[in-house]
């Protein structure tokens, strides 16, 4: 309905300038001269005034259109109310100009006196024109510009708010008309974001002061051939509890100077994956980057492999003393000792450094993943950063493993609850049965729903446009992921960034394609996770290592508070991204000291956050 404003404002910006000309320094309006000057008018005017100017008498001065002393303006009301006086100057002229040439003395001062009142109308109409062309008449054309690119913009941003309408139905409750609104015009970028506050989000942590620290000391003494015993391990969980294993048992094979063998991994896991170390990472460069820590052979020496190994279940979250007082007589005694689980074998804190040193050697630098996951995992990261764009690796753990484990159903249905419900009871090794999940999100317990992860970005000031890699397997819950891909609908994953032959060797592999979300989730320019499990932990421990890459660890427990209260209605659009902001401004991924906790389990985990023991402060120059 507004629309043909607009068209109606740009034809008033062409047949009308002679109304601004019409003000109260003028009486008359311009003439058609002035017309013709208008932009994309046509000529015809002009054409048709040189016509009927040609068919003069030739010894007749050719008149300026619209000046004082023409003779075709057709309005016998002249400019600044001179007209009697100009018709008598005209029929002079005309009388004057078909003398003969030869004049008295009082026939060439009047001649004089003409020709100074006709330059001096000529200059005035000169002037006139080109204050009306560069004054009103160019800011007419201006404002015509500027009403149609405001036009051309709006028509835009009602055109996305057009495809974003129809999807955003997954608001539910009182005031589910405003919310809606809101957030629609958020997603469309109605809702502007400055450009010091758009590379305020994706700046970097300060980290100046900060480096790796994890080398050999000079008076590191070359290892020895000697070894009490070989140590076989199972590597147990997914892909990053299992590194983590493997980590904790390489330094404890330095406890106690034992030889380790190539580890095994689970293949008994929810994904039931096949892939072996070798499959996962570069062998050779895990035995080669160790060499000088502890040895580590391809499968056990003739001479015993006929021994029957001693099984072991190490305690959690021991420390060197346990190992050097309860499994080294063992491995003593039997000389082939098999340690059948590996996660979370080892503490975090209490720990001598180089101990702490050498798990970070393993973490980063041994485990390197296998050829196939790293050209694949570098290509679909060039693939990502399309025209220099930066983007966020959002690792979204909504997968059904994940929320049968936690009892999270936040938005989703009865049905959905009830079949979460069955498969955490059909779960032997899952001790807890009974959660209230509505309870456990309260408490920051659950894993953010794709519709809080889309406010969070938003409530941010992350825009639309913005590039995102999936880190994660297929979300659980019907329609679930449809208003995260409604407000970010340029997300990608690996079986979108990839080709079908790119991925057959992955096929089956759910570690192997696990692999390659982690190295394009360490590279990304921002790392988003919303449950602090495994992946999360590794991923950010590992970006802090590589110079504190920022990485946003929500604040679950406020933040679903300010999600509920928003959709009650109770805070606007612009009070909750301002709180959402200032809930995240210090849980960017920047340098602090881990602590040891009231226990292992609630402590912060030494793979989540390597400083101190693999990271040092640097002291700063005065």
């Amino acid at each position: 309905m507004g629309f043909p404003q607009h068209n109606h404002h740009h034809n008033a910006a062409t047949d009308g300038v002679s109304q601004r000309v019409n003000s109260p320094r003028y009486s008359g309006p311009m003439t058609r001269r002035a017309q013709s000057f208008k932009r994309n008018n046509n000529t015809s005017s002009i054409n048709n005034n040189q016509n009927s100017n040609s068919n003069s008498t030739h010894h007749e001065i050719d008149l300026q259109l619209n000046s004082a002393l023409s003779e075709t303006n057709n309005n016998p009301a002249s400019i600044d109310g001179f007209g009697s006086a100009l018709e008598k100057r005209q029929k002079l002229h005309h009388n004057v100009l078909k003398r003969p040439i030869g004049l008295g003395l009082r026939g060439r001062k009047r001649w004089g006196h003409l020709m100074f009142f006709v330059f001096c109308g000529i200059c005035l109409f000169l002037g006139v024109f080109k204050f009306c062309a560069n004054g009103w008449f160019g800011s007419a054309l201006e404002r015509v510009r500027h009403h149609q690119d405001g036009f051309d913009s709006h028509r835009g941003h009602l055109d996305m708010m057009d495809q974003i309408q129809g999807s955003q139905d997954y608001l539910h409750g009182e005031g589910g008309a405003d919310i809606d609104r809101t957030l629609m015009m958020v997603a469309s970028g109605i809702v502007d974001k400055t450009k010091d506050e758009l590379s305020g989000l994706w700046s970097q942590p300060k980290s100046d002061t900060f480096t790796q620290c994890i080398d050999l000391p000079k008076t590191h003494k070359k290892l020895d051939e000697k070894t009490n015993g070989y140590m076989l391990i199972n590597a147990n969980g997914g892909l990053n509890q299992m590194r983590f294993g493997i980590c904790d048992m390489v330094a404890v094979a330095k406890i106690m100077k034992a030889t380790l063998v190539l580890p095994s991994l689970d293949h008994t896991s929810f994904w039931a994956d096949e892939s072996g170390f070798k499959d996962l990472y570069d062998w050779q460069h895990f035995i080669e980057t160790l060499k000088d820590d502890i040895h580590i052979v391809e499968a056990l020496p003739p001479l015993y492999a006929e021994i029957e190994p001693f099984l072991k279940t190490p305690i959690s979250w021991s420390k060197v003393g346990y190992y050097k007082s309860e499994v080294l007589p063992l491995l003593k005694q039997h000389k082939v000792i098999y340690l059948t689980h590996t996660d979370s074998r080892l503490a975090n804190n209490g720990l001598p450094n180089s101990i702490q040193k050498l798990r970070c050697r393993v973490n980063y630098r041994a485990l390197k993943y296998s050829a196939p996951i790293e050209e694949l995992g570098n290509t679909l990261v060039s693939r990502m950063r399309q025209n220099g764009s930066p983007y966020i690796a959002l690792h979204l753990r909504y997968e059904k493993d994940m929320l049968a484990f936690t009892g999270c159903s936040h938005n989703l249905t009865a049905e959905e609850d009830e079949e979460l419900r069955k498969m955490r009871n059909e779960v032997s090794h899952w001790k807890e049965k009974e959660i209230n999940g509505s309870e456990r999100r309260k408490l920051g317990g659950c894993p953010l729903t794709p519709r809080e992860t889309s406010i969070l970005l938003n409530g941010l000031g992350f825009k639309p446009t913005t590039r995102i890699y999936l880190v994660a397997g297929e979300a659980y819950g019907n329609g679930s992921m449809q208003p995260l891909k409604d407000n970010f609908p340029n997300i990608f994953s690996h079986s979108t960034l990839a080709t079908k032959e790119e991925l057959n060797p992955f096929r089956n592999h759910q570690n192997m394609l696990a692999g390659l979300d982690y190295v394009v989730a360490l590279q990304s320019d921002l790392f988003v996770y919303t449950y602090d499990g495994n992946m999360a932990k590794a991923v950010q421990g590992h970006r802090r290592f590589e110079g504190f890459k920022k990485t946003i660890d929500p604040d679950k427990v406020n933040f679903v508070k300010l999600v509920d209260e928003f959709d009650e209605g109770k805070v606007t659009w612009k009070k909750f991204s301002s709180k959402v902001k200032k809930l995240h401004n210090d849980r960017v991924g920047g340098p602090y000291f881990r602590e040891p906790g009231e226990s292992p389990k609630l402590e912060e985990s030494f793979y989540a956050n390597p400083l101190p023991g693999c990271i040092c402060e640097t002291p700063t120059e005065r």
